[in-house]
């Protein structure tokens, strides 16, 4: 199950909901043992009917923008990323990780035209994908103290997709009011 708290996770499985994508949420009150090391948990995984194979999804959860100007923010913890890519090994060749940035919008600019758009408890989210072997490949250290790593922003927009073209299901004919949830 996910972390019903974590409102980004929330939002982004009302999401899948909507766009009826087969997913499992995967609990992560725990770190997962495997073998001698443990993992992070992924939040989800993935399984659209169009595309072969899954998606190992990790939500990054950040405001848009951050701050007054500080947009397309997409930090994450090289942790994560190890656990991510040992998820890929232990799964299989059909599994590939995903990085969601599940950006919360909270200016008058957008990370998605506005039909992309979801909005959940009054708030509107953008879901935008990489692929984890693109991040990796790009991505450099931000915090060596935190253990935090980036893409450059030009970088990260050219590799980046809406989620729901990553997960090939088309975009439903409702307006965004029509579908509220939460």
């Amino acid at each position: 199950m996910a972390k019903r708290d974590n409102h980004y996770e929330a939002a982004f499985e009302a999401w899948l909901r909507w766009l009826r994508v087969p997913y499992v949420a995967v609990d992560e009150s725990h770190r997962a043992a495997a073998g001698e090391r443990t993992l992070k948990s992924l939040d989800f995984i993935v399984s659209p009917p169009t595309k072969p194979g899954s998606w190992l999804v990790d939500i990054k959860g950040r405001q848009f923008p951050t701050a007054k100007c500080q947009y397309w923010r997409n930090w994450s913890t090289a942790d994560e990323l190890t656990s991510l890519a040992s998820w890929e090994e232990l799964f299989g060749p059909r599994f590939t990780g995903l990085l969601v940035f599940a950006y919360n919008v909270i200016g008058d600019q957008a990370p998605l035209p506005a039909d992309e758009l979801f909005e959940y408890r009054n708030s509107l989210y953008g879901f935008v994908g990489i692929r984890l072997d693109h991040y990796t490949s790009f991505s450099r250290p931000l915090s060596p103290r935190w253990g935090t790593v980036t893409v450059s922003i030009p970088r990260f927009r050219a590799l980046a997709r809406p989620a729901r073209e990553l997960f090939h299901v088309p975009l439903p004919a409702e307006t965004r009011k029509q579908r509220h949830a939460g």
